[in-house]
C-alpha cells in the first residue's frame, strides 16, 4: 500500500515538472513570429496561414486545440483550426491602441493543448491616412508689438495628425501676403512646428491687424489637410518679455485625487508696468487630451484638475504652460505630471465560453471558460478566484490566468433546476479588491408532467340577453415542465353527455343541447371563455362541456376539465293573464248578486310569467274602480273579493281595472279589464246602464240649459224623470214576469253555487308559475242573446269544469250564445 502511494507521488511530481520545463521553453523560445495588417480592415480579413510557422499539418492542429490567447478582455484574433488561418475578430484602430507609438505592436500567443505549447507572435498593425491634420485652435491669436523688426520669428500652435510615418503632419502653407512668410522648423521630438518670419516692419496706425490662413498638410496620399485663422494684433511697444521662477516643474499626483484639486503653481515675473507687466497663464503647444484633464488660472498660474487621472490610461503628462504679458512678449515653462498609481481597479472576468443549460445525468460537463485580469500594477494587479463549496461544481485553472467551470458529477433537475454560481475574483493589493460574477445554469427537461387544471370542475354563470363575445370567465392549467414542454394550448372537447344524434334526442324525451362549439369558443392561449350568441334562459338553463389543455413536448401531454355554465335569468318576460281572457273580442263580465256581504269572491285573476325566481313573484293590485271601495284585490293570489257588503245605492255595472306586477328589477306588469255586473239573483235579466248617446243629450241639455231660461230647464227635467219612469216601470214588469216563471230553478241555484269562502288567505308570496284554476271548481255559463244592443240575459246554467277549445266556440246571432264562463268557488 505505501509502495502504491509513493508511486503516485512520484508520478504526479514528474507532471508538475514537465509542465514548468515545458513553460520555461515556452518563454525562453526563439523571437516571436511577426506578422503585419492594416487597420481599419473588417472583422475576418485573413492575416496569415499558421501552418507553416508552427509545423503542424490542419488535421493536427485541430487535434491539440490550437486558440490565440492575448492580453486583456477584448480577443482581436481568431484562429480557424481547420485551415490555420489567422483572421481579425474585429476591426482595430492603430490610434485607439497605439496612439502616437511606432510601429504599432499587438503581442499575441497560440496555445496548443494536449499536449501543452506556447509560440510567441506580434501583430504589428500598418497605419493608413485616415485623419486629416487637425488645429485645436480654429482661431490662433499674435499680439505683435509694432516696434518688433523685420526677421523675428513667431512660434504659433501646430497642428495634429493622429496618423504616424508618412501619413503624419509633413508641413505647412500660409495664405499670401506682405508682412510674413512661413518657415518651418523640426523639435527633438520630430514635430513640425510652424513660425512665422516678419518680412517688413509694422505700423498699428497704418493697419492695426492682420488676417492670414495657416494650412497644415500631411504626407498620405491623397493629401489631407486642415486650417486655422491666424489673427495678428500690432501692439505698442513693449520691451521686456516675461520670466518664469523656473523652467521645469516635476509634480506627482495620486489618480483618485478629486476634480478641482491643486496640481501646482507655476509663476513668471516682468520688469514692464502697467499693462506691459500684466502676466496671462495660458497653455502652449497643448494637446486635447492635456485641455480636457487640466485648467490653468490666467491670473494666478494655478495647475488645476477638470477630471480624474487614471494611472492604467497615462502615466504622464507633460504640460506647456506660457506667459504673456499686455504687450505681447511670451515666456514658456513645462510642467511634467506623474500619475501615482492606488489600488482602484477591482479584477474583471472575462467569459470565454458559457454553456447555460445542461442535460441532467450526465457526468463531468465544462460550464464556462473564462480569464481574470486586473488592470492594475504589482501586486494590485495579482487575482485570485473561487467559488462556493457547496455547489456540484468545481474550478479548474489554466494557464494565463485562465480557468474552466467543470460540474463535479450527474445533476438531477427533480431536485433543482437551476444554479446560481457566485464566481468571485479578489486581488493581492492593499486594501484588496474583489468583484462577483453569477453563472446561471440551468438543468434542462424532458416532458414527464402531463398539465394539471386547477379546478376539476368549473362552474361559470352568465345572464340571458348576453351579447356575442361576452367573455364567460376562464379556465387555467400548469405544467411542472418548462420550455415547450410547459406551453399551453387550450381547446373545446366534445362532452361524452351530449347525444350523439337527433334520435338519440328523441327517444330520451330531452331537448337535445347545442354543440359547445355553437354555444362557447376559447382563447387557445389563454383559457379565456366566450359566448358566441345571446343565451335565452327559457330555453337553455344549463350546459357544460369539456375543455382540454395541451402541452407542445414531444410527445404531447394533456388533460381535461369540466366547465358547467349557468343561465341566469333576467327580468325580460311580462306577466301573461290566463284568466280572464283578454281577447279582445268580448268584455269579460262578472255576476254579483246584491245579498253578497264582505270578502265575497267576485273572480280570480289568473296569470303566469315566463321568467324564474324573483322574476316570477306576481302580485296584483286594483289599479281603478267605478266605486273605489266596494272592491279589492289580494295581492298575492289575484283574488278579487267584495271590500263591503252591497247597497241598494250601489251601481248596477262595475268596470276594475287590474295591474299584475312581477318583482324584478326593473318590474314588468300586465293590465285586465273585468266588468261586474250586480244581480238580485241569477235569473235577473242584464240591465244595462244608459247607453253613451243618452249620457251625452243629457250632458248636452244640461250645458244648453245654463244658456237658456229658467223655465227651458224645469220642462226638460219634468220630461227626462217622465220618460225615466217609463221605461223602469217596464223593465220591472219583464222581470217580475220572467222570475215568477224560474223562481224555483233560480233559487236553487243561487242557494247551492254562490256561496263564498270565508277565512284568511295566505299573505306570503306564490310563484304564479304554478298558479292554475281554483280548487273545487263550479263553471256556469251565462247565456245572452246576439245580435241585440242591451245582450238580454236568457238563462243560466251549470256545466262540467273543463276548458273548450276556443276554436270550437261558434256564436249564431239569431240564437242566444254563451258569452263567457265564470268560476265560483
Amino acid at each position: 500500500m505505501e509502495a502504491g502511494q509513493g508511486k503516485a507521488r512520484f508520478l504526479k511530481q514528474r507532471q508538475v515538472l514537465i509542465f514548468f520545463v515545458l513553460l520555461g521553453i515556452a518563454w525562453a523560445g526563439p523571437q516571436p513570429t511577426r506578422y503585419s495588417v492594416a487597420e481599419e480592415m473588417e472583422s475576418g480579413s485573413f492575416v496569415a496561414n499558421l501552418l507553416n510557422d508552427l509545423g503542424l499539418d490542419a488535421d493536427e492542429l485541430a487535434a491539440r486545440g490550437a486558440r490565440v490567447v492575448s492580453k486583456g478582455k477584448k480577443i482581436r484574433l481568431q484562429l480557424d483550426a481547420r485551415s490555420g488561418d489567422l483572421l481579425l475578430n474585429e476591426k482595430l484602430d492603430r490610434e485607439e491602441l497605439c496612439s502616437s507609438t511606432e510601429p504599432c505592436v499587438l503581442p499575441f500567443q497560440v496555445l496548443l493543448e494536449n499536449p501543452l505549447q506556447f509560440f510567441q507572435a506580434e501583430l504589428r498593425i500598418r497605419d493608413i491616412n485616415d485623419h486629416p491634420p487637425v488645429f485645436l485652435d480654429k482661431e490662433i491669436i499674435l499680439k505683435i508689438s509694432e516696434s518688433i523688426t523685420p526677421g523675428t520669428t513667431f512660434l504659433i500652435e501646430h497642428a495634429q495628425d493622429l496618423d504616424v510615418g508618412s501619413n503624419a503632419l509633413k508641413g505647412y502653407r500660409i495664405s499670401p501676403n506682405s508682412y510674413f512668410h512661413l518657415e518651418l522648423q523640426e523639435n527633438p521630438d520630430g514635430i513640425i512646428l510652424p513660425q512665422l518670419v516678419l518680412d517688413k516692419a509694422l505700423d498699428r496706425e497704418e493697419q492695426p491687424e492682420i488676417r492670414l490662413t495657416l494650412t497644415a498638410l500631411d504626407g498620405g496620399s491623397p493629401t489631407r489637410s486642415g486650417t486655422a485663422l491666424v489673427r495678428i494684433e500690432i501692439l505698442d511697444i513693449n520691451d521686456n518679455a516675461p520670466e518664469f521662477a523656473k523652467q521645469f516643474y516635476e509634480v506627482q499626483v495620486p489618480e483618485n485625487s478629486p476634480i478641482g484639486s491643486q496640481v501646482a503653481i507655476v509663476s513668471a515675473r516682468d520688469s514692464d508696468i502697467g499693462i506691459y507687466g500684466e502676466i496671462f497663464y495660458a497653455f502652449s503647444q497643448a494637446s486635447e487630451n492635456i485641455r480636457k484633464t487640466f485648467i490653468i488660472d490666467a491670473k494666478s498660474g494655478e495647475l488645476l484638475l477638470t477630471q480624474k487621472l487614471d494611472f492604467e490610461t497615462i502615466q504622464t503628462y507633460t504640460v506647456n504652460i506660457q506667459a504673456t504679458d499686455g504687450g505681447g512678449l511670451a515666456a514658456n515653462c513645462v510642467v511634467f505630471v506623474q500619475v501615482i498609481d492606488l489600488n482602484d481597479n477591482s479584477p474583471e472576468l472575462t467569459m470565454s465560453t458559457l454553456n447555460n443549460e445542461i442535460p441532467e445525468n450526465l457526468e463531468e460537463t465544462i460550464i464556462a471558460v473564462f480569464s481574470v485580469s486586473d488592470p492594475d500594477s504589482g501586486d494590485n494587479g495579482k487575482v485570485v478566484c473561487s467559488i462556493p463549496d457547496d455547489f456540484p461544481f468545481f474550478l479548474k485553472p489554466s494557464v494565463e490566468n485562465f480557468y474552466t467551470l467543470v460540474t463535479n458529477g450527474p445533476l438531477d433537475r427533480e431536485e433543482r433546476a437551476e444554479y446560481t454560481i457566485v464566481i468571485t475574483v479578489s486581488d493581492l493589493g492593499s486594501p484588496r479588491l474583489q468583484s462577483q460574477h453569477q453563472v446561471t445554469v440551468r438543468v434542462s427537461d424532458v416532458n414527464d408532467n402531463a398539465p394539471a387544471f386547477s379546478q376539476r370542475a368549473y362552474t361559470l354563470r352568465v345572464r340571458e340577453n348576453n351579447s356575442p363575445g361576452l367573455a364567460l370567465g376562464s379556465v387555467r392549467a400548469w405544467d411542472a415542465d418548462e420550455g415547450a414542454n410547459a406551453q399551453l394550448s387550450y381547446s373545446l372537447l366534445p362532452s361524452p353527455s351530449a347525444p350523439a344524434s337527433p334520435s338519440a334526442s328523441a327517444s330520451t324525451g330531452r331537448p337535445q343541447q347545442p354543440a359547445p362549439g355553437a354555444l362557447v369558443s376559447i382563447d387557445a392561449d389563454s383559457g379565456q371563455l366566450f359566448a358566441l350568441r345571446a343565451l335565452d334562459f327559457e330555453a337553455l338553463q344549463a350546459f357544460e362541456f369539456l375543455v382540454g389543455a395541451t402541452d407542445r413536448g414531444s410527445p404531447a401531454l394533456s388533460s381535461q376539465a369540466r366547465v358547467r355554465v349557468l343561465v341566469l335569468d333576467a327580468n325580460d318576460n311580462a306577466p301573461f293573464v290566463l284568466h280572464p281572457l283578454q281577447n279582445g273580442s268580448a268584455p269579460c263580465t262578472e255576476l254579483l248578486p246584491r245579498a253578497a256581504g264582505a270578502g265575497y269572491l267576485v273572480s280570480k285573476v289568473v296569470a303566469v310569467d315566463g321568467d324564474a325566481g324573483q322574476n316570477a313573484w306576481l302580485s296584483f293590485q286594483l289599479l281603478k274602480a267605478t266605486e273605489p271601495g266596494l272592491f279589492g284585490v289580494w295581492a298575492h293570489s289575484g283574488e278579487v273579493r267584495t271590500a263591503r257588503a252591497l247597497s241598494e245605492r250601489d251601481a248596477p255595472r262595475h268596470r276594475l281595472v287590474v295591474l299584475v306586477r312581477d318583482n324584478g328589477d326593473p318590474p314588468l306588469s300586465a293590465s285586465v279589464t273585468l266588468h261586474v255586473l250586480l244581480v238580485d239573483g241569477f235569473s235577473q235579466p242584464y240591465l244595462p246602464l244608459p247607453a253613451a248617446p243618452d249620457a251625452a243629450a243629457a250632458a248636452a241639455g244640461a250645458a244648453a240649459a245654463g244658456a237658456r231660461p229658467e223655465r227651458l230647464t224645469v220642462y226638460l227635467v219634468v220630461a227626462l224623470a217622465a220618460v225615466s219612469s217609463l221605461f223602469l216601470c217596464s223593465l220591472l214588469a219583464f222581470v217580475a214576469a220572467r222570475l215568477c216563471r224560474r223562481a224555483g230553478q233560480a233559487e236553487a241555484v243561487a242557494a247551492g253555487a254562490l256561496a263564498g269562502p270565508e277565512g284568511h288567505f295566505p299573505g306570503h308570496l306564490l310563484d304564479a308559475g304554478g298558479a292554475g284554476t281554483l280548487s273545487h271548481s263550479y263553471q256556469y255559463e251565462v247565456c245572452l242573446a246576439g245580435g241585440t244592443g242591451t245582450n238580454e240575459f236568457k238563462f243560466l246554467k251549470p256545466i262540467l269544469p273543463n276548458f273548450l277549445d276556443q276554436g270550437e266556440e261558434r256564436v249564431d246571432e239569431a240564437k242566444p250564445s254563451c258569452r263567457n264562463s265564470y268560476e265560483f268557488s
